[in-house]
C-alpha cells in the first residue's frame, strides 16, 4: 500500500470521532469546547460546530515547506477521518474518462431513480494541488442523492507536477467525454452540467466560458465557493483570514498552480475578468459567509446576472470555506449541502 494513501493516522481518527460525538451537542456546548467566545465578523455569527471544527484542526498544511504529496496525503486522511457511514446512492463505479493529456480516473454515482436524469460532471476542490476522488466521495454522494442527478467525479491532474493550464485542459476534456457518454451512464445527453467546489468551482466556470459558443456546452454550472478573481484584494480577504482557507494558503496554492507565472487576469484563472459573460449556462452559486472568497464569488454571480445570464445565489452566512467537506460532522453544513443539491435539481 502507498504510505501516502494509508488509513488516517491515530490523531486524525481521534479528531474525527470527537467531531462525530460533538455533532449532536447543543451549540452553546460546541462553542464552549472550542475555547473561544462566539466568532462574530461583519455582522455574521459563525456556526458553533464549524467553530469547534476549526479549533480541532490547529495545524496548517505544509504547502511551502514539504512536498505537495505530503500535504495531499494529510488532507486526504483528515477528510476521510470525518466521514462515517457513506450516504447511500443506487450505484457507484470506477471508470476512466478522457483528459487533456490522456485518461483520468473518475467515479460515477447513479441516483435511485436515475433513468434519463441529468449528468453533473464534478471537479473537486483543493487549490488545484490537493483533493481526489476519495476526499469528495461523500460530497458527491450527497449531491447525487439530493439532486437526483448522475454525478461523474473527475480526478484531474494536480499542480505543481502539472501546473496551469493542465487542470483546465482536463476539465474541458472530461466535460466533453461526459457529454458524449451520458447515455451510456444512464443519463440524459441533453442535460450535462458542470459543478465543483473551490478550485473545482473555478474549473466549472472556466469550462462554461470556454465552451459557451460551441455546439455542446454545459446545461448549467454549479459554483460552490469558487475562486473567480486573482487580480485584486477584496474586503473578505482580510475579514475572514482565519479558517480552513487562509490568505497564506491561497497564495501558496497559486504559486504551485501558476507554474510559468501566467497573467492573473487570464479568464482561465480569473473568470470574473472575462470580456464577455453573456450567453453562458445558468449558474447556481453557493457562497459561504466566513470565506476569503466570499466577495469575489458574489461579484461573479452579479456579473453573470448583469450580462443577462441566469444567476442564482445561495448564501450561507454562518458557514465557512470548505463546508461541503464538513457535511458529515456538521448539521449546518449537511443541511446547506443538501439544500444546494435540491436547488441544483430545480435548475437543470
Amino acid at each position: 500500500m502507498d504510505p501516502l494513501r494509508s488509513r488516517p493516522a491515530l490523531k486524525d481518527r481521534v479528531r474525527g470521532q470527537a467531531a462525530r460525538v460533538a455533532r449532536v451537542l447543543p451549540g452553546a456546548a460546541q462553542v464552549l469546547l472550542s475555547a473561544r467566545m462566539p466568532i462574530v465578523i461583519d455582522g455574521q455569527t459563525l456556526d458553533p460546530m464549524v467553530q469547534l471544527l476549526m479549533a480541532l484542526r490547529p495545524e496548517k498544511l505544509p504547502l511551502r515547506s514539504a512536498p505537495a504529496a505530503h500535504s495531499r496525503a494529510r488532507f486526504r486522511r483528515e477528510v476521510v477521518s470525518l466521514t462515517g457511514r457513506p450516504t447511500p446512492v443506487r450505484a457507484v463505479r470506477e471508470l476512466t474518462v478522457e483528459g487533456g493529456a490522456g485518461p483520468l480516473p473518475a467515479r460515477h454515482y447513479a441516483p435511485t431513480d436515475g433513468a434519463g436524469a441529468p449528468l453533473t460532471v464534478f471537479f473537486h476542490g483543493g487549490g488545484f494541488v490537493l483533493g481526489d476522488l476519495d476526499t469528495h466521495d461523500e460530497v458527491c454522494r450527497i449531491l447525487c442523492r439530493a439532486s437526483g442527478h448522475h454525478v461523474l467525479s473527475v480526478d484531474y491532474r494536480l499542480a505543481p507536477e502539472h501546473p496551469f493550464p493542465a487542470a483546465v485542459e482536463d476539465a474541458v476534456a472530461a466535460f466533453r467525454w461526459g457529454a458524449r457518454h451520458a447515455r451510456e451512464l444512464g443519463a440524459d445527453p441533453a442535460r450535462v452540467a458542470v459543478a465543483g467546489d473551490s478550485a473545482g468551482g473555478t474549473l466549472s466556470a472556466v469550462v462554461s466560458l470556454l465552451t459557451a459558443r460551441e455546439a455542446v456546452r454545459p446545461a448549467a454550472q454549479l459554483l460552490i465557493y469558487p475562486a473567480t478573481d486573482r487580480t485584486r484584494e477584496w474586503p473578505s480577504d482580510r475579514l475572514f483570514d482565519l479558517g480552513f482557507l487562509t490568505l497564506q494558503d491561497r497564495d501558496a496554492f497559486f504559486e504551485l498552480y501558476a507554474g510559468g507565472s501566467p497573467d492573473p487576469a487570464d479568464p482561465r484563472i480569473s473568470p470574473l475578468q472575462a470580456a464577455d459573460l453573456s450567453g453562458l449556462p445558468p449558474a447556481l452559486s453557493a457562497i459561504a459567509g466566513f470565506d476569503i472568497l466570499r466577495d469575489e464569488g458574489e461579484a461573479f454571480a452579479r456579473a453573470l446576472a448583469e450580462a443577462g445570464t441566469r444567476s442564482e445565489v445561495i448564501r450561507e452566512p454562518r458557514l465557512c470555506h470548505g463546508f461541503a467537506n464538513l457535511a458529515p460532522v456538521s448539521r449546518g453544513c449537511h443541511r446547506a449541502l443538501v439544500n444546494v443539491g435540491r436547488r441544483w435539481r430545480a435548475m437543470v
